[in-house]
């Protein structure tokens, strides 16, 4: 068992963390996956408190001037995403296990203002492997996947940053060390 209850999960573009964080919740329901904030509205189908919590610019100014996020990032020049503090805590201090899936500069952000939390890299089993997986989502045109791409490459590396990496290779075994590193099984 881990003494941390707080992991943080992050990794490249497309390495699958959305649907590993699904796999594990289905094994574990008692599991805490934050939920976080935005300021973009809702698409068809979002509950607020559900999928995000969908803010106005001044709620989310409010929740960054009284230290009410953990981490938070401008998302391609229009919204603003994060993890709000408060319901973090909250479960911690109810002893829960919460899980933050965020980007690299969020794992960054939460590491200096929480450096007790396990930090996971999730990782593709090889580079040929995450190009493949990126293509074969075939939902954005020819730029974005060379632009994610890019930035994986510079995301990869940072693996180094974290306390432990598990490579998805397979889903039943990535999720099955996730919550051996996690403390849950």
């Amino acid at each position: 068992m881990t003494s941390s209850r707080l992991s943080v999960l992050a990794g490249p573009t497309a390495v699958g963390k959305g649907t590993v964080v699904q796999a594990l919740r289905a094994r574990h329901p008692e599991l805490l996956v934050s939920v976080s904030a935005t300021t973009r509205a809702p698409r068809p189908g979002e509950r607020d408190g559900v999928h995000y919590r969908f803010l106005s610019d001044e709620e989310f100014d409010a929740l960054i001037a009284s230290d009410g996020m953990l981490e938070w990032a401008l998302v391609h020049g229009q919204h603003r995403y994060g993890t709000p503090r408060g319901p973090v805590e909250e479960a911690l201090a109810r002893g829960e296990h919460v899980l933050l899936e965020i980007d690299l500069d969020g794992a960054r952000q939460v590491r200096a203002s929480m450096p007790e939390a396990q930090f996971i890299f999730l990782a593709p089993p090889s580079w040929d492997v995450l190009v493949a997986r990126l293509a074969g989502r075939g939902t954005e045109g020819e730029e974005e996947p060379r632009r994610r791409l890019a930035t994986a490459k510079i995301q990869l590396p940072a693996q180094t940053e974290f306390d432990t990496t598990v490579i998805n290779d397979d889903l039943d075994r990535a999720v099955s060390q996730l919550a051996h590193v996690m403390g849950l099984e």
